[in-house]
């Protein structure tokens, strides 16, 4: 397999897909990147949030590896958890693991912080990246080759009373499921895995310090800005319109 350098991040439209690659490069084709755009009230940030990143992480996990000797192993059992939303009119599939949740929790916690402490009008963006190590001779440190990239843009809208937030209850309900589908979609598609590794390399490639569970190696980094593009704070706000109209 060809190890490319890390890639230089590049933002397309919602539900899109590109390839990372340094610039000017051709694609590669071990890391791919999508792009999703909610937008929501400000109580409903962590929850749209939580959803979207633990629905990716529950097709991006695995049981604990339980290796017999090199080259033989079995993988435990990923238990799952359904969760409500309070503040959104929708429910979510997560890996029941408390210490993975805690950490997107302490993650999105502090996006969330940024966004209200920013005065850029609530907009932001934040990134969920798979990667593997690639072990370099000392003293050099290791590589982290991102190999799936998902970001999702964050427009926070300020309604005028509870009718309205009760009307955007409803529409981000709709439109978190709307983006669950695409995801299960994308996950679907028989593209860049790593390979299972040997037991002397599983921790290039999974997170192994979690309990109960194994997710492929990750990061999550956040970005506030008042640079994005105002389209979907723009629809949100023609839902509710049209919707009050009725």
């Amino acid at each position: 397999m060809v190890h490319f350098p890390p890639p230089r991040r590049q933002m397309v439209g919602p539900g899109r897909t590109r390839c990372c690659g340094p610039p000017g490069a051709a694609p590669a084709m071990n890391c791919r990147a999508e792009v999703l755009e909610v937008s929501v009230e400000g109580r409903q940030v962590e929850e749209a949030m939580l959803a979207v990143l633990h629905t990716v992480l529950l097709h991006r996990s695995t049981g604990k590896f339980h290796y017999k000797k090199e080259g033989t192993y079995s993988i435990g059992t990923v238990g799952t958890q359904d969760v409500d939303c309070d503040f959104i009119d929708f429910a979510y599939v997560r890996v029941s693991s408390e210490e993975l949740d805690r950490a997107l929790r302490k993650a999105v916690g502090e996006f969330k912080d940024a966004l209200r402490g920013s005065g850029s009008d609530g907009m932001g963006q934040i990134s969920l990246e798979f990667y593997q190590k690639k072990k370099s001779r000392w003293p050099f440190s290791d590589e982290c080759i991102p190999w799936e990239l998902w970001t999702i843009k964050v427009n926070v809208v300020n309604l005028a009373n509870e009718q309205e937030r009760q009307i955007c209850r409803e529409k981000v309900g709709e439109k978190l499921c709307e983006k669950i589908i695409n995801i299960v979609e994308v996950m679907n598609r028989h593209e860049y895995l790593p390979k299972m590794p040997t037991q002397s390399e599983v921790d290039n490639v999974f997170d192994t310090s979690l309990k109960d569970v194994q997710p492929y190696l990750y990061k999550i980094s956040y970005q506030i800005t008042d640079s994005l593009g105002t389209s979907v704070t723009t629809t949100m706000r023609r839902l509710i319109k049209d919707t009050l109209a009725l």
